[in-house]
C-alpha cells in the first residue's frame, strides 16, 4: 500500500468520478483506475461500486476512507517534522565529552544554541572508554575526546585541533615562570593525576615508561575539576593537555619537552550510523572556534 494510492482513493472518494479525480491529480484516468484496483486487490475488497459511468462508495470504502485520511495526514505531519529537523527547528542532540575538552565544547555550545534554540541538547561527561561504550550503543550522537580508545574500526575520527601536554602548577609555584619542562624534571615532583580510567593518565604513564622514568604519583582523583582545585593549593602538580587548564586563572601550564608530547582532539561518531544535520552543524561550530 502506497501513499500515492491513498491520495488517489481519497480524491476519487471526494469527487465520486474517476475522470474528474484524474484531472485534479494530473494523471490519466487509466492510471487512476489501475492504482485503485491494485489497492482494492491488496485490501481484498472493493472500495467503489462501479455502476456504468457512476461510482459510489462501498461500505468498506466508507470505513477505509476514515483511516486513509488519517494516514495521509500523519504522513504529511511526518514530512513537516522531518523538514523541521533538517532546518534545525526541532530535534535533540546528545554529546559526549571528556573534561579536557569542556571549554572547547562550551564555546561552540553557546553559539549553536543561540542560533538554533529549538534543538534540545544533552551533554554527557565521561572518560574516553565510557564515552566510546555509550557511542557504540548509540546513546550519543558524537563524542569529543583526545583518545581513540577501543573498537576503532567502528568509529569515524575527525581531528579538530592539537594541544601540547603540559605540567600544570599553581601560579605561586617556583616553577611558574619556566618556559618548558622535561619528563625527567617532573619525576621528582609530587603529582596528583586523574585515575587510570582517563586516557590522559594512560598517555602520560606510557610516556614516562618509554623513557624509563617513574613519576611520583601521590594522589589519583576521578574528577578533573577536583584535581585542578588540588593543584591550586600549590602542594601538588599534575599533567594535562593544555586546553584542559587553559581557563584556570590560578594555574599555569608549562609545555613538556619531548617527542610526541602532543594530543589531538577528535570528533568521534559511529561509522555506519546516520549523522544528524544538527551534529554536522555543531561540528562546523567546533571547527570555526579553532
Amino acid at each position: 500500500m502506497e501513499l500515492r494510492q491513498l491520495r488517489y482513493f481519497l480524491k476519487a472518494k471526494e469527487l465520486l468520478n474517476f475522470t474528474e479525480a484524474a484531472n485534479h491529480l494530473y494523471i490519466s484516468q487509466s492510471t487512476l483506475s489501475q492504482q485503485i484496483k491494485q489497492l482494492e486487490e491488496e485490501l481484498g475488497t472493493p472500495l467503489f461500486n462501479r455502476i456504468g459511468k457512476r461510482i459510489t462508495l462501498t461500505e468498506a470504502g466508507k470505513v477505509f476512507g476514515v483511516y486513509a485520511q488519517k494516514s495521509l495526514l500523519k504522513s504529511q505531519e511526518g514530512l513537516l517534522a522531518l523538514r523541521d529537523l533538517e532546518e534545525l527547528k526541532s530535534g535533540k542532540l546528545t554529546i559526549g565529552v571528556t573534561y579536557g575538552l569542556r571549554s572547547t565544547l562550551i564555546k561552540a555550545l553557546i553559539r549553536f544554541s543561540d542560533t538554533y534554540p529549538y534543538v534540545k541538547i544533552n551533554i554527557v561527561f565521561g572518560t574516553t572508554s565510557e564515552l566510546m561504550e555509550k557511542l557504540h550503543h548509540v546513546e550519543l550522537d558524537f563524542a569529543l575526546t583526545f583518545a581513540k580508545g577501543t573498537r576503532e574500526q567502528l568509529f569515524s575520527y575527525i581531528p579538530l585541533f592539537t594541544s601540547p601536554m603540559t605540567l600544570v602548577v599553581s601560579k605561586n609555584s617556583a616553577l611558574a615562570n619556566k618556559e618548558n619542562v622535561t619528563l625527567k624534571e617532573i619525576v621528582g615532583l609530587p603529582l596528583a593525576m586523574p585515575t587510570n580510567g582517563y586516557s590522559t593518565t594512560k598517555f602520560v604513564m606510557k610516556a614516562f615508561e618509554s623513557n624509563e622514568l617513574k613519576p611520583d604519583v601521590l594522589m589519583e582523583i576521578n574528577d578533573v575539576a577536583a584535581l585542578l582545585e588540588v593543584v591550586k593549593s600549590g602542594n601538588w602538580h599534575t599533567i594535562l593537555a593544555e586546553t584542559t587548564a587553559i581557563d584556570q586563572d590560578q594555574l599555569v601550564t608549562i609545555p613538556i619537552k619531548g617527542k610526541n608530547m602532543i594530543r589531538t582532539a577528535m570528533f568521534v561518531s559511529l561509522k555506519d550510523a546516520y549523522t544528524k544535520k544538527s551534529a554536522k552543524v555543531f561540528y562546523d561550530f567546533l571547527k570555526a572556534d579553532q
